[in-house]
């Protein structure tokens, strides 16, 4: 395994973009550190320090497809940064996945696909779970 590039997926394996994105970080010979973020949950310092990597806004990573963002208000433009960070530290499945982080960057990789950028090497190509091919 190529253990000396460090990477870290936070993760939720319910769903199918962060097992894809788990599934080529592996293929590609890595054995990264698995986070998962909805158990673990998320503190202030962690998403500030994700964010600033990301060069991102608290919106930018906001999942509101199956969460409960609309009934807590989150889809008000007017709700700041600062709310919508205290709201993620409290229910953790608003931070949309996976976010990974390697010595090449931090990204949101929806799609999945977007994990190769991240890696030193990558696999040829690559069988998501619903059979779409992804070449490097």
């Amino acid at each position: 395994m190529l253990d000396a590039f460090p990477i870290t997926i936070y993760h939720n394996p319910e769903c199918g973009t962060s097992r894809n994105a788990l599934a080529m970080i592996a293929a590609a010979g890595y054995s990264p550190e698995v986070v998962l973020y909805r158990q673990a949950g998320w503190t202030r310092a962690r998403l500030v320090e994700l964010l600033a990597a990301m060069e991102a806004k608290p919106r930018d990573i906001l999942r509101e497809k199956g969460t409960p963002a609309a009934e807590l208000g989150l889809l008000d433009a007017s709700v700041g940064d600062d709310a919508i960070l205290d709201v993620m530290i409290e229910h953790p499945i608003l931070v949309n996945r996976p976010i990974v982080v390697t010595p090449k960057g931090t990204r949101l990789c929806r799609p999945s696909e977007l994990v190769l950028a991240l890696v030193e090497t990558a696999p040829e190509t690559f069988v998501k779970e619903d059979g779409e091919i992804v070449r490097r």
